[in-house]
């Protein structure tokens, strides 16, 4: 069975994790600090434990927390967190549950995302996109207080097909 480490590929994440402000520039002293956890079973309930490796199957969790370490308050931000290739989201596991998501990293709407695709009958109809391919997510995160936090959390499934290509 497979295994990768997390360090190189949770750092292209953590470089990916980004936080946007466009009507203010108090975000100038706004923190992120990324980490990402297993989610296993221990005696018939959930724990994290650390993420250092992990396998095929198996589901991580990633949490986000964004720091203003400035005076003035941070308005308008909005935390972008990378769905990273070889995994796939875990729906309704994102909190806070009002989360967008994009399948390009730049286009965001709610989720769950739909398209419109012509039916056999050459009729349009809507169909919810597969979270297989949701590329990143983005919660709205308002304003943020000086010396104030907010945290952002989402799952994804390690997918065992691409495991192998993360590894070389």
């Amino acid at each position: 069975m497979h295994r990768f480490r997390l360090f190189a590929w949770g750092a292209a994440v953590a470089a990916a994790v980004s936080l946007t402000a466009p009507a203010a520039r108090a975000d100038d002293n706004v923190t992120v600090q990324l980490s990402a956890q297993r989610v296993t079973q221990a005696q018939g309930r959930e724990v994290l434990a650390a993420a250092e490796q992990a396998r095929p199957g198996e589901t991580l969790e990633y949490r986000a927390v964004y720091r203003n370490g400035g005076a003035a308050e941070a308005r308008n931000l909005a935390a972008t967190l990378p769905i990273p290739r070889g995994t796939r989201y875990v729906p309704g596991s994102a909190a806070p549950s009002r989360v967008e998501a994009s399948l390009d990293g730049v286009r965001f709407a709610a989720v769950p995302l739909t398209r419109v695709v012509r039916g056999a009958d050459g009729r349009d109809v809507v169909r919810e996109v597969p979270v297989s391919e949701y590329r990143a997510l983005r919660w709205s995160l308002g304003s943020l207080a000086s010396r104030q936090s907010r945290v952002v959390t989402a799952r994804v499934r390690i997918e065992p097909t691409e495991v192998a290509a993360l590894t070389r």
